[in-house]
This record gives C-alpha cells, structure tokens and sequence, in this order.
C-alpha cells in the first residue's frame, strides 16, 4: 500500500499501539485513509509541513544583517538576492556573504537593504524524518478516531441503567501539548 508524502506515521507503526495483528488487514484502508487524513489536518492546524520542501520568498529588507525565514528548520540555501543583486553564500566565519541557522539567514559584510520586497530568499525547510513526538501524536489521534467509528454523532450511551460519556475533542490531550510546541508561528523581523 503506497503511503503518501505527508504521512507522519506508518500503517505498522499505528497497528503496533492500536494492538492489531499485522497479519490482520480488514482495517488496512480505513487505517491508510485515516493516517492520510489526521496527518494533513495536524500540518494544516499547526500551519506547517513537515517534510522538507523549497520555499521562495519575497520581503521587504530593513537594513539588518538577519532575516528570520517563515519556514523551518531552514536546511538549504540555494540563493539570496538583494535588489537583483545575487549574494554569495559566505565561505567561513570571516568571508562575505550569506550563512544561516534553523531558523534564520544572515549577513557578513552585507545588509538587507531597505525595500519593499527588495529581497529574495530561496530556501529548504523540514525535516529529514518526522519528529518521534510529532508522530505519536499522529498515532494517538488516529486511535481515538479509529475508536470512535462506532459511535459516530454519540457525547453518551446509556446501555442497562448505565451512563457512558465520550470525549469530543479534535485532538487527545497528550497529542495537544506535543503540537503545541511545533505550531507555526510567523516572525515579526
């Protein structure tokens, strides 16, 4: 079964904590289908992808030497031009040019001049592997709309005299806390 590009787990990973057999396949597609589908709405909550892709953005320089990308972590550069003006990628802490962290590209000898979109950076930002928390999280919101397949449009079921309330939330708890530290937040400078 293929598994697309912005799956955060695997169909064996998601199987292993809900206990299924691996041999047992009933399940197989609705699984795949879920995995796809709570991977791209906690992407699309946390205003981020995960994998590692190329962005090209256009800014206004402020005439500082740091810019803070809206994308990270930043892993390439391929270009920084300023007013048209290509900008060399700095060969060693002394040379003139561009070097950068994960989630900024600086300056030596050179400055983001000021200007309405004036400066362009062409990047590469995510990461080479879903971080392990990220991908619980995924699992364990895949688990609880997996358990909720049978009781669709249910808050409590009273079955022999007996009350039993159920949970609506987008997200389990403990998946909460965990997206919270990696939700996308746009920088100011």
């Amino acid at each position: 079964m293929a598994t697309s590009p912005i799956d955060l787990t695997t169909l064996a990973n998601v199987k292993q904590w809900l206990k299924i057999d691996p041999a047992m396949t009933d399940d197989d597609v609705l699984l795949q289908r879920l995995i796809t589908a709570i991977s791209g709405f906690i992407q699309t909550w946390l205003n981020r992808s995960f994998a590692i892709t190329p962005y090209i953005e256009t800014l206004d320089g402020k005439g500082k030497t740091r810019m803070m990308c809206s994308n990270y972590p930043v892993t390439a550069v391929a270009g920084v031009t300023i007013n048209g003006q290509p900008v060399p990628a700095s060969a060693d802490i002394f040379s003139p040019g561009y070097y950068f962290d994960q989630y900024k590209i600086g300056l030596r000898s050179f400055c983001f001049v000021k200007g309405e979109s004036n400066v362009v950076l062409s990047y590469s930002a995510g990461f080479a592997n879903t971080p392990p928390e990220i991908e619980q999280a995924c699992i364990e919101t895949i688990a609880l709309r997996y358990s909720e397949k049978d009781r669709v449009g249910y808050s409590s079921k009273t079955l022999a005299g007996e009350t039993v309330a159920f949970t609506i939330t987008d997200f389990p708890k403990s998946a909460m806390t965990v997206m919270n530290n990696y939700k996308k937040v746009i920088p100011t400078s």
